[in-house]
């Protein structure tokens, strides 16, 4: 098999390097974001992990600092609180004052909220009255509380990180003779947000379609307003993390098919691994092999959608 130099424009040494970039990941000690995280710290990015549990970052930061060997990337614990302003603000400061600049956001932390378990199980008592159910047993602050972290906390972290964004922009282009180059927005969504089935709870479903729209207001507005920032987002199926209770496991169809809670099995009868996400994440932040995509929605759902209903 012949062998492609480092060096070649098209190799993946150079489509994928993001020696020196400074990324921050939302949510970051866990799940689909430290898989994100690592994939981007053994490119060679310095990685802020946002989150609140302090010793599930430092715990993740040295797990990974073990796995990735002697990479030039690194992950670095950072206190955050993404519905508290004084906190994103605060997080804002520290990346400005130790790196002075942001290559990649990504919007990663969220909930699942308020359950309407019973809604699918036909026998279960409140089925018989399932509108009066759903109603005493939902409440309008469970349904806030979520939108605050799943759809409104993507609003505000990105405007707050919005000037370190542009500050990385301009230190790509330093990098490229060729052309100018973008930094990244990356939401993480979910295939929930595009199915039409609840699955049992209609607030994340609902709070994940806005975050899907919320990734098209943003990229439109900036381009018009001549931002060099992208903003895309990755709308996963069935993954192992703790919100499906299965991190750190590869589960079958099954556990698939119990999540998605679809019409049709799932056809790839498994849930995703931790390369598909990290490809994933890899093409949209990178400044050079993503840089044409602006604006879209990357499902990676194994085809959940290419056989339930759905709409974009």
């Amino acid at each position: 098999m012949a062998t492609v130099p480092k060096s070649h424009h098209l190799s993946s040494n150079v489509l994928y390097d993001m020696t020196g970039l400074v990324a921050l990941i939302t949510g970051g000690g866990s799940g689909i974001g430290l898989m994100i995280a690592e994939a981007y710290a053994v490119h060679g990015a310095t990685v802020y992990i946002g989150g609140r549990r302090e010793q599930t970052l430092d715990k993740a930061a040295s797990d990974v600092a073990q796995r990735i060997g002697n990479s030039s990337g690194r992950l670095v614990p950072l206190g955050l609180d993404v519905t508290k302003k004084e906190s994103i603000r605060n997080a804002v400061n520290i990346i400005r004052e130790k790196e002075g600049k942001l290559h990649i956001l990504v919007n990663n932390a969220g909930q699942v909220g308020p359950f309407s378990g019973f809604f699918n199980d036909e026998s279960a008592p409140e089925h018989a009255d399932i509108g009066t159910a759903v109603f005493e047993n939902e409440h309008f602050a469970d349904w806030a509380s979520l939108f605050d972290i799943n759809i409104t906390s993507i609003f505000f972290t990105t405007f707050a990180f919005l000037p370190l964004l542009e500050l990385g922009a301009q230190d790509l282009d330093s990098r490229s003779p060729a052309h100018p180059l973008t930094t990244s927005v990356i939401n993480i969504t979910s295939v929930s947000g595009i199915q039409r089935q609840a699955q049992m709870h209609f607030a994340y479903n609902v709070s994940k379609a806005a975050a899907n729209h919320l990734t098209r207001l943003l990229s439109t507005e900036l381009a018009l307003k001549k931002k060099p920032v992208r903003v895309n987002a990755i709308a996963p199926g069935p993954f192992p993390t703790e919100m499906t209770e299965h991190q750190g496991q590869t589960f079958g169809a099954y556990v698939a098919d119990m999540i998605g809670k679809g019409i049709h099995p799932h056809p790839a009868r498994r849930g995703g691994t931790e390369e598909e996400i990290a490809g994933a994440a890899l093409l949209l932040a990178s400044p050079v092999a993503g840089g044409y995509i602006n604006g879209h929605i990357m499902l990676v759902d194994g085809g959940f959608l290419l056989v339930n209903p759905g709409s974009t």
